[in-house]
């Protein structure tokens, strides 16, 4: 009997180390990613810069005036943005996908993308037609609103679906009936104010400053955080609403914190970058995979950086595609996206038979 205790004992130790190595590899591939995708973010464009230029810049602030201002001013500035924008659609979506306990809930699938960018494009017409300065902070709250907006159908909607597909189609619909309200505001506005919301809502993360990048930052990294402080309650939420009742988490309260953060990091994003296309489903479906586990401790900051990576990475194709053109982000992020969505539709079903 001793003997098969201490057989068991091994066993799950052994589990327990094979489950933190590969956490450990996970975390590790993700950091050598980010580190090398920031490094060619900075070194590609029409300007080259050598290597030994660019950290020399980075770390005394000393080189050719050109070179300073490309990178500080013009290559950082954006690619901090899309690190920091993929990390908080990507969390957005982990969080809905909690909420919905549905892989497929996301900020643009279900519409709440375009809730926010319905409201930023009254706001904007409204700013522009009355010369009225619109500050960061203002289109965050617009977006924010707008989200709000959609996830309370959203929220409508699912307490009547349940099926994985309906509720996809009830997004998408949602999305096209925001869309739709999106346009025919627009029919009232002059050509300006039609064209700089077309460039908004192309979705770019050009032209970002220092200042977009310092207020997303507090925004993003203070829900990070407080999302990290909820990981506990999250955990327990994934085994079930009644275990999560039984170690003493206020479920509606629960349930309404969820909604409210992942309203504000998709508000954000919209409100910076316009509406990004699938990161927030493909993302945290692929570091879950990788990790071989749900543990919101361990996924939440993985799925942060993952997110980070790939918008990264998909920012650096919109450069370079086709150059010295510029793509929208929502493109790349599709091509991307799309195929790991349609692989979890048919995975699902095929585990489900």
């Amino acid at each position: 009997m001793a003997a098969e205790n201490n057989l068991i004992a091994e066993s799950y130790r052994s589990e327990i180390i094979r489950r933190r190595s590969r956490w450990f590899l996970v975390f590790l591939l993700l950091f050598l990613g980010f580190c090398v995708i920031t490094v060619i973010n900075i070194n590609s464009g029409n300007v080259h810069i050598t290597l030994n230029r660019i950290f020399r810049i980075i770390f005394t602030g000393q080189g050719d005036f050109k070179e300073v201002n490309i990178i500080w001013r013009i290559r950082l500035p954006r690619i901090l943005t899309a690190a920091l924008m993929g990390g908080a659609l990507s969390l957005s979506g982990f969080l809905l996908q909690t909420f919905f306990e549905n892989p497929i809930a996301g900020p643009y699938v279900l519409g709440i993308s375009s809730g926010a960018k319905m409201v930023v494009a009254m706001v904007m017409i409204f700013s522009l037609r009355h010369m009225v300065s619109l500050s960061s902070y203002a289109m965050i709250g617009a977006a924010f609103i707008g989200s709000l907006v959609a996830t309370g159908f959203i929220l409508l909607v699912s307490r009547k679906i349940k099926n994985m597909a309906a509720l996809l189609v009830a997004g998408i619909m949602i999305g096209y009936i925001c869309n739709a309200l999106t346009d025919f505001i627009i029919n009232f506005a002059s050509d300006t104010e039609v064209a700089n919301l077309h460039y908004w809502s192309q979705g770019s993360f050009s032209g970002m400053s220092w200042s977009n990048v310092y207020i997303s930052a507090f925004i993003v990294l203070i829900t990070f955080a407080v999302t990290m402080f909820f990981s506990k309650q999250i955990g327990a939420y994934q085994l079930g609403e009644s275990y999560a009742q039984s170690i003493g988490v206020n479920i509606r309260m629960f349930r309404v914190i969820l909604i409210l953060l992942s309203s504000i990091l998709s508000a954000t994003v919209t409100a910076f970058a316009g509406p990004i296309s699938f990161v927030g489903i493909a993302v945290p479906f692929l570091i879950k995979g990788a990790m071989g586990t749900s543990k919101p401790l361990v996924v939440i900051p993985a799925t942060f950086i993952g997110g980070a990576v790939f918008c990264m990475f998909c920012d650096l194709i919109a450069r370079l595609a086709f150059a010295p053109m510029e793509l929208n982000i929502s493109t790349v992020t599709s091509i991307f996206g799309a195929p790991v969505v349609i692989y979890m539709m048919i995975h699902r079903r095929r585990t489900r038979r």
